[in-house]
């Protein structure tokens, strides 16, 4: 255990003075242009890196569960609102049923049904736009 704390300790001390190092040697005064661009490449790589990120998570999410919820088990939603079905039959859950929580934001079928036509639509477009700069991006490389 002592050793992982003089590891640590040693870390710090050597990130210290590099820091030290970097920022009294190395620094040049920029002009204000130069403190805009810095400003926005510290802003970018936290943005940019989190979009990396997420890109990983969909497809991962894609892969086990299919672009369109294709490869799940069930598809539909089991109970609907504030019920569901446990050991056979339908109970309400949240405030004034099992668990005695908070009260769940109820929605009927309609609701899904909307729900579901609006994300396919959502959907559908998004999938038209991606062949459409699929097909601009191949036509640009085909014109040299």
């Amino acid at each position: 255990m002592r050793s992982i704390l003089d590891a640590a300790r040693g870390f710090n001390e050597r990130h210290e003075r590099l820091k030290n190092y970097v920022h009294t040697a190395w620094r040049v005064p920029l002009p204000r242009w130069g403190q805009v661009l810095m400003g926005c490449f510290y802003f970018s790589v936290p943005v940019v890196g989190g979009w990396h990120v997420m890109q990983w998570a969909i497809s991962k999410a894609h892969d086990s569960i299919g672009e369109k919820g294709e490869k799940l088990k069930i598809k539909d939603v089991q109970g609907i609102g504030d019920s569901k079905k446990m050991d056979g039959e339908m109970k309400r859950i949240g405030a004034g049923g099992v668990g005695m929580g908070v009260r769940l934001a109820v929605s009927d079928q309609d609701d899904q049904d909307r729900s579901k036509k609006m994300l396919e639509k959502m959907l559908n477009r998004a999938r038209k736009r991606k062949i459409k700069e699929e097909k601009l991006k191949n036509s640009i490389k085909e014109d040299p």
